[in-house]
């Protein structure tokens, strides 16, 4: 084999049209491949070429070998390596071992002579030689990568071959390279669009949910098949553990194969945990697969395994788990590491801000019980019912509190309030307006007294938020009760009677925490049997439809109905919800239902508690 350089001189015109013939070729080509018809006819046209050879290399393994010879006949193809090719001589390369530096790849010219053995230069040498052909130019060049390509020209005799061949040889080369690295930068471009786009509706699918275990199993099922055959999402659990919490194949029945390495095999375990010590993805091919599930020893489906890929999934600092792929396509199929990087990184930041949603919610309920009470009294001849809706999705929790305490003197106190905004600040005033009046009523302190006493307190302790809150006392009288009524700028109230009409209790005052000596002047009304003293926070009668009219214009039919068919409050905010199409405030309802009938035992017990109450006091009196 021998070096050699181009020659220079003035080419004819024909082999200029059809040079540029070529170039336009190469713009639109999808593939090298594309421009073959155009290599062939070219060099077969030139003086003393018997036979050409294109070849393509996957690193040291021959792709496939065509041949067409000058004479018209077959063309001889093979994707099988003949005996010696299979590169072993280091020569066969072109220069950095067959890999594309990013920089302008080069094209290397060789003369071989056929009438020797040539081990560099099978199986083409064989294919040429049965053409006809004593020698051979060959133009080898990087294609990207460890794909390379070689293109040679077999010769009938020196005194044939034109002069200028080895430079049209490397024109021609020098085209196939440039339209070579357009095709490459083209599909560079597009997949580098179709990963942004994979990416980007990762994303949005990720953030679709709030639940952190849809959003694993969203993972999972997007990226199955299009990025990998198989996933599986380890959690880091207490006690240093990794358990898996999504499983998908392709194939559903490989899934309980699959859930069952995930959780049990050893060697997994250990790949996962030296994974999630490095900053970014690995991949496990061929011997690193070694010994397990997924080798080429292994048992059940994972014999087809060609490569694992496993990327750590931390957020903000925290190591949440992995991410693991399963791979059974060719490994040049395989998304780069760097998108699975990012992926991962998209996942782990999903995972945790519904982690963290998650935990706020629960401590949201766990403060919001508190404001509320944990039952209701049992109270003879009246029945209570209460509900309570969250209508803001942000989780923060809400001023909204109501309560019902059975009096020292057995009269039922009932009460309904709310605390301007939300949050923090709006939970703590809500907490101590809920229990000072809860005490001062328990203790018969009247509705305006108690309003009064909890205004003192709420100014002296300079809020920055008002309070609203009603107040109801109810007492036996007749066949019905006498209610006692105080309000500091609170909704009216409405009672819905037995005949089913729908009257407002008559109370107003200031706001609870504005005005330091404020005054609340009580109002009485009376309950029959079968009417329902219904009592509400503002979030219920500003709750909007889509065309913008207020619950509050249809909350009497709604009062009607619901204390009419018997679902009292929760009745009541049910139809709220189904009528709100605006508004996010917090809604609490309390009604206090009359016995159609008064049961003379109920108000023989009522009046024993109430005459051994007044015992108890006069006891506690003299002492």
């Amino acid at each position: 084999m021998r070096r050699v350089e181009g020659a220079t001189g003035t080419d004819p015109e024909a082999w200029s049209a059809g040079l540029h013939r070529m170039w336009l070729a190469a713009q639109d080509a999808q593939d090298i491949t594309d421009m073959a018809r155009h290599v062939y006819s070219l060099m077969l046209a030139e003086r003393g070429v018997v036979a050409v050879a294109g070849s393509r290399w996957d690193g040291r393994s021959l792709r496939y070998v065509r041949r067409l010879t000058a004479d018209g006949g077959a063309s001889a193809a093979t994707t099988t390596p003949r005996p010696g090719s299979v590169l072993t001589v280091p020569a066969r390369l072109p220069a950095g071992g067959g890999k594309d530096d990013g920089n302008r790849a080069p094209v290397h010219l060789y003369e071989h002579d056929l009438t020797v053995d040539d081990e560099g230069f099978a199986p083409e040498a064989a294919l040429l030689a049965e053409a006809g052909a004593h020698r051979a130019l060959e133009a080898r060049f990087s294609l990207g990568g460890d794909d390379w390509a070689a293109f040679s020209l077999g010769l009938g005799g020196p005194e044939e071959a034109d002069p200028f061949l080895p430079t049209r040889l490397l024109q021609l080369s020098e085209v196939l390279v440039a339209g070579n690295r357009r095709v490459l930068e083209h599909r560079a471009a597009e997949r580098r669009r179709v990963e942004e786009a994979f990416l980007a509706e990762a994303s949005l699918q990720m953030d679709a949910s709030l639940d952190a275990r849809e959003t694993l199993e969203r993972v999972a099922r997007l990226a199955v098949p299009a990025v990998a055959e198989a996933c599986v999402v380890h959690l880091c659990r207490p006690g240093d553990l990794l358990s898996p919490v999504a499983v998908v194949h392709v194939a559903a029945a490989v899934q309980p194969w699959l859930r069952g390495v995930a959780a049990d095999d050893p060697w997994l375990d250990g790949a996962l945990r030296a994974a999630a010590g490095l900053p970014h993805g690995t991949l496990l091919t061929g011997g690193a697969l070694g010994t397990s599930a997924f080798g080429p020893h292994g048992e059940g489906p994972g014999r087809a395994v060609r490569a694992v890929s496993i990327s750590p999934l931390r957020a903000r600092g925290k190591l949440l788990g992995t991410l693991t792929f399963v791979y059974h396509r060719p490994e040049r199929e395989i998304v780069d590491l760097r998108v699975l990087d990012d992926l991962a990184g998209r996942a782990a930041l999903a995972i945790d801000t519904t982690t963290a949603y998650e935990q706020r919610r629960r401590n949201t309920e766990q403060l919001q019980r508190h404001l509320l009470p944990g039952t209701l009294p049992d109270w003879p001849g009246v029945g209570l019912t209460a509900a309570y809706e969250v209508a803001d999705d942000s989780l923060e929790v809400g001023g909204d509190f109501y309560d019902a305490v059975v009096r020292r003197d057995g009269a039922l106190a009932l009460f309904v309030g709310d605390v301007c905004g939300r949050g923090a600040e709006a939970a703590a005033l809500a907490g101590l307006a809920r229990h000072t009046l809860r005490v001062l009523l328990e203790d018969k302190a009247p509705p305006g007294e108690a309003l009064s006493r909890l205004n003192g307190v709420l100014t002296g302790q300079q809020a920055a938020r008002f309070v609203t809150a009603f107040v109801g006392v109810l007492t036996p009288a007749g066949d019905g009760y006498t209610v006692e009524a105080a309000s500091a700028g609170h909704p009216r109230p409405l009672i819905r009677r037995a005949d089913g009409r729908v009257e407002e209790v008559r109370a107003s005052g200031m706001l609870l925490g504005v005005v330091p000596d404020a005054l609340y002047e009580p109002g009485r009304t009376v309950l029959g049997p079968g009417d329902a003293l219904v009592m509400f926070t503002d979030g219920l009668s500003e709750a909007r439809s889509a065309d913008g009219t207020m619950f509050e214009d249809v909350l009497p039919q709604a009062v009607r109905e619901s204390c009419g068919d018997g679902s009292d409050a929760a009745g009541l905010i049910a139809r709220a919800t189904a009528f709100r199409a605006v508004g996010d405030d917090d809604t609490a309802v309390l009604v206090a239902r009359v016995a159609e009938e008064r049961v003379a035992q109920e108000r023989v017990a009522q009046e024993r508690v109430a005459e051994q109450q007044v015992a108890e006091e006069r006891v506690e009196d003299a002492r």
